[in-house]
């Protein structure tokens, strides 16, 4: 066989390459995960024991000096691929001392080709015994860890190929090193892609189950709440007086009510960047002192409003349960990975185990509008109270919290 004809060999080793990559492509934009990948590698494992052992028995059989342990290699060959493609099915076994261990032996079954072929078995075209098995651990890594890992793996791999194939033609030896490469690589992109559209997936799942709660939630709304706002509003202006007082007051919480509905409930988000001094300083009164930083403290739109709300919750808070007299101060702080609100009043302070009991009997003031709202961001609140001298809530934002792929209705 002439090394034309290696070469010939050679595009029957790419053809094989290309062959999982494509599959693994179609499987994974098909399915968004990355266990077709797994899938198609299983396959081309099979198909290249069953391509080694053709070669063996109808093509290279003329180079091998030790035909008999070739067989044994293929031999081996199928079992670990067996094993290795029961291992691989759980996600969890799919471990860096497994995939480590496939590694070690493709390597070693890949060099024992030193001991069973002629010298000029190579010279002649003829492929290692693993002929295209050894891309196995390549794409194992690739689809675990992405396309470096995958790169890496197959540049390992490559070289023992590389010295396996020093008696043949530069550019044969150099095939077989570049596949690897691509292939690591190229697959590695596919698994990471695949994940990508798998949390896409998700998250485009998880706005439409939210988006069909709150219309149900809006329903029920509409037929309860705002009617019982709608029948004090017009009950209250038909009385006069303090009643009409609170018909007003029902009358704009109705108004926003209907709002939030129309407009909050679909997921709405405000992009780019807001000053959160200039969302959080028109809660100044002559009963709260609001402090702020010189310097604009600028975040995500909707995080800020959210933030703001919060805020706002503790306010009314203090006001409720601490009477209209109590005072209240706020301090927000930009620190270099946190945004910090404290908001602290001269109240009764809260007894202890009041929180649990309001949240037992349905009052979600604190555990929804304060907590829940940080809890959403990525943040949290910490809430301290001492009978007797107040109360102290601390808002914390970190930097590189996530916002909410929808946002609390009406707040953006």
């Amino acid at each position: 066989m002439s090394i034309e004809s290696g070469d010939i060999v050679r595009a029957a080793e790419v053809s094989q390459y290309i062959f999982v990559i494509v599959t693994a492509a179609s499987a994974g934009t098909q399915r968004s995960s990355s266990e077709p990948l797994w899938r198609a590698l299983w396959v081309f494992r099979f198909a290249s024991v069953g391509y080694a052992a053709f070669r063996l028995a109808f093509v290279d059989g003329d180079e091998y000096s030790q035909p008999d342990w070739a067989w044994v290699v293929i031999a081996v060959m199928a079992a670990w691929t067996i094993g290795t493609t029961i291992a691989y099915a759980r996600p969890d076994r799919r471990s860096p001392p497994l995939l480590t261990a496939d590694l070690a032996v493709t390597v070693v079954l890949l060099l024992s080709t030193t001991a069973l072929q002629y010298p000029s078995g190579t010279m002649h075209g003829a492929l290692p015994v693993t002929a295209t098995w050894m891309a196995g651990p390549v794409l194992a890594w690739a689809i675990r860890y992405g396309r470096r890992a995958g790169a890496i793996v197959g540049l390992i791999v490559a070289c023992c190929d590389f010295e396996l194939l020093r008696g043949a033609a530069l550019s044969s030896a150099l095939n077989g090193a570049v596949l690897l490469l691509l292939a690591g690589w190229i697959v590695g992109h596919l698994a990471r892609l695949a994940a990508q559209v798998e949390t896409e997936r998700q998250h485009a799942i998880e706005i439409e189950a939210a988006s069909r709660e709150r219309e149900r939630l809006a329903r029920g709304i509409h037929d309860s709440v705002l009617q019982v706002l709608a029948l004090v509003q017009r009950r209250g202006a038909e009385a006069g007086g303090a009643a009409a007082e609170l018909g007003r007051l029902a009358g704009q919480q109705e108004a926003a009510l209907r709002a939030l509905m129309g407009e909050g409930w679909a997921g709405h988000r405000e992009t780019g960047e807001a000053d959160l001094r200039q969302l959080v300083q028109p809660a100044q009164t002559d009963r709260v002192t609001v402090s702020v930083p010189a310097q604009p403290v600028l975040l995500e739109k909707t995080a800020a409003a959210e933030l703001t709300a919060a805020m706002r919750a503790a306010l009314d808070n203090v006001q409720q349960h601490c009477g209209e007299q109590a005072r209240a101060w706020v301090l927000v702080e930009d620190e270099s990975d946190l945004i910090r609100i404290t908001i602290r009043d001269d109240g009764p302070g809260i007894p202890d185990g009041r929180l649990a009991e309001a949240a037992a009997a349905g009052r979600f003031g604190i555990s929804h509008s304060i907590s829940g709202r940080l809890r959403d961001l990525g943040g949290s609140a910490v809430i301290s109270s001492i009978v007797g001298e107040g109360t102290e809530v601390e808002l914390r934002l970190p930097r590189t919290a996530s916002i909410p792929v929808a946002a609390t209705p009406g707040t953006a």
